[in-house]
């Protein structure tokens, strides 16, 4: 008998090729991949909700395999982080229906982009944030978000070797919030500001991140996006924010259909997969 084991995952994508499995190439699908034939003694395939890009986080990544070895599901968990390196974790295992599959089964995936709008940052989480120097205005920014809800061709924020054979995404929610700090945090706090099931040790310092820092967070869904879709609609709202062009720009470069008039790619390393909804 085949069973469909359903797994949560987390990860740091810093090390890491992104998702999906490459020859040669430390990913995050190809390390799971190899831990699961270790364990069931068969060759495995994993199939993930979100194929994230090299340097790419995830707290809520989805994913499923199937097999004919049969575990409790917190053995599966056991099992599988005990062979896993520490930059993934196997949150939980599920068993699922024979029909489900973490990509096509998908209603809808939240990614958020996370910014630290400040002139200093901590080498602890250069890693885990995109710092932007220059002063960035929120208002803009979110008049500009406005344009980009619903359903467009994005093609003027899709990657130019992008394969997907229609451009047509529709963005369900595209929300900016911010955070500002009047006095120092430490990482393990930023983290925590994010997602509070991140974090529940008390603070180890309040000086890592100087004040007057402003953590800016953009939340995405969709049931899909387009290859690089996240950063470059980020990296262009970051235009937006530095006033190099208009919220009402973002209508016209939408219609434009040309990924050379948006804005410059934001690092990979602002991104994280929050959730997939099913």
């Amino acid at each position: 008998m085949t069973y469909n084991i359903r797994l949560l995952l987390e990860y740091d994508g810093t090390n890491y090729h992104g998702w999906q499995r490459q020859a040669a190439l430390q990913t995050i699908q190809g390390t799971i991949e190899d831990v699961l034939t270790q364990i069931t003694k068969k060759p495995a395939k994993v199939s993930g909700a979100g194929r994230t890009d090299a340097g790419v986080h995830a707290i809520g990544q989805a994913a499923n395999f199937k097999t004919t070895l049969k575990l409790k599901e917190t053995s599966w968990v056991k099992a599988i982080n005990s062979l896993l390196p520490d930059d993934i974790l196997v949150k939980s295992a599920e068993y699922a229906a024979e029909e489900f599959h973490a990509r096509h089964s998908a209603k809808s995936k939240i990614y958020q982009y996370i910014i630290l709008n400040h002139d200093q940052i901590s080498p602890f989480i250069r890693n885990y944030v995109y710092q932007v120097k220059q002063h960035l205005d929120i208002t803009l920014m979110k008049k500009g978000a406005e344009y980009m809800t619903g359903t467009h061709d994005f093609s003027s924020f899709r990657a130019s070797e992008c394969s997907a054979r229609s451009p047509v995404r529709t963005l369900n929610r595209l929300e900016i919030t911010s955070i500002s700090y009047k006095k120092g945090i430490s990482p393990l706090f930023l983290l925590s500001s994010v997602n509070p099931s991140l974090c529940h040790a008390e603070l180890v310092s309040e000086s890592i991140i100087p004040c007057g820092s402003t953590l800016i967070i953009f939340t995405l869904e969709a049931r899909s996006y387009l290859q690089h879709m996240v950063r470059n609609i980020v990296g262009t709202l970051i235009d937006v924010g530095r006033g190099k062009i208009k919220p009402s720009d973002i209508k016209t470069l939408i219609g434009k259909k040309d990924r050379r008039c948006a804005g410059q790619i934001a690092p990979s390393h602002g991104v994280y997969l929050i959730e997939v909804r099913y």
